[in-house]
């Protein structure tokens, strides 16, 4: 009889490509990985890794096996969705996990809440980026992810997963509170032109829509500071060293010396929640999405009266 565990080892060597890959993704340590293996080796009687050069590499009859193995997991996981959907239970382990807004912004309100309604569901939360939320999700290492594209540039999202849509998130310009432009009741984008600008790093999403956006409107972005999170975004732009252009999630408090101006043609990004469509019987994703339904709805009536 293979063991599951010593299979979910093998199967995450498969998939990420390592032995510290796999670690990192079961978030055990790389000996442990070793050691499901070898015992997997001799249950098997085959060898499933040899040497190549400073690291490792599964053998053929690995590879095969864990092509049986993800078909294995996947069942398992059906199995476990009908048998929680059956019972009606919200109980037992969820991994989640959001990019950084979200996670700040949308997740204490929405395990709160499933702590007071559902005080048998453990879930861990995890901070990550929305294209490595996507690939968890879709590779089992999550069951849930919050993730968010920007509509004038959509992220496309693999077969197998489904999603709800929690809120748009509007963005506004952020300038500082001596430029000519600070107090208007909106701006255009082509106002902007010349400005020297705040954004995340290269790769991250808002980094690339930035530039994207700023590109469509003609104008050939001049990055003068770059930090990922938008509170330091803020920060720079107080001390004069650029303009930015922050969503409403991602500003919890706007220092002095910001002036915040709304956006012609307006400028918004949507966020959703996004699971394995073989799990969507499971009580406890659909308690989970509720939940950030619910902080969701509650952030959006807190700007409608701000």
């Amino acid at each position: 009889m293979l063991d599951l565990n010593r299979l979910k080892a093998l199967h995450a060597v498969h998939v990420y490509g390592s032995v510290g890959a796999a670690a990192d993704a079961l978030m055990v340590t790389p000996s442990a990985v070793s050691q499901q293996i070898a015992k997997l080796e001799r249950e098997t009687g085959a060898k499933l890794m040899e040497r190549n050069g400073r690291g490792v590499r599964l053998t053929d009859a690995a590879g095969l096996l864990a092509e049986h193995a993800e078909r294995i997991l996947a069942l398992v996981e059906t199995a476990e969705a009908d048998f929680e959907a059956l019972r009606g239970e919200v109980v037992g382990r969820l991994n989640a996990a959001a990019f950084p807004t979200a996670a700040r912004g949308l997740m204490p309100a929405a395990l709160v809440a499933l702590r007071k309604r559902h005080p048998d569901l453990w879930v861990q939360l995890h901070e990550r980026e929305p294209e490595r939320v996507v690939r968890d999700v879709a590779r089992g290492e999550l069951d849930l992810g919050v993730i968010q594209d920007w509509l004038n540039r959509p992220m496309a999202i693999p077969d197998g997963l489904s999603r709800a849509t929690l809120l748009d998130d509007i963005a506004d310009v952020a300038i500082p509170a001596g430029h000519p432009l600070a107090g208007r009741k909106e701006v255009e984008l082509a106002q902007l032109h010349g400005e020297r600008w705040v954004s995340g790093s290269p790769g991250t999403v808002c980094h690339d829509w930035l530039v994207f956006t700023l590109r469509s409107a003609s104008i050939e972005p001049v990055i003068a500071c770059m930090a990922d999170e938008y509170p330091t975004q803020l920060a720079l732009v107080a001390a004069g060293l650029g303009c930015a252009i922050v969503p409403r999630l991602g500003r919890d408090c706007v220092p002095d010396g910001v002036s915040l101006v709304p956006l012609r043609p307006r400028q918004s990004r949507r966020i959703y929640a996004i699971w394995r469509s073989d799990a969507a019987r499971r009580p406890a994703i659909r308690a989970m999405v509720e939940a950030l339904a619910d902080a969701s709805r509650t952030q959006e009536n807190a700007w409608a009266v701000s």
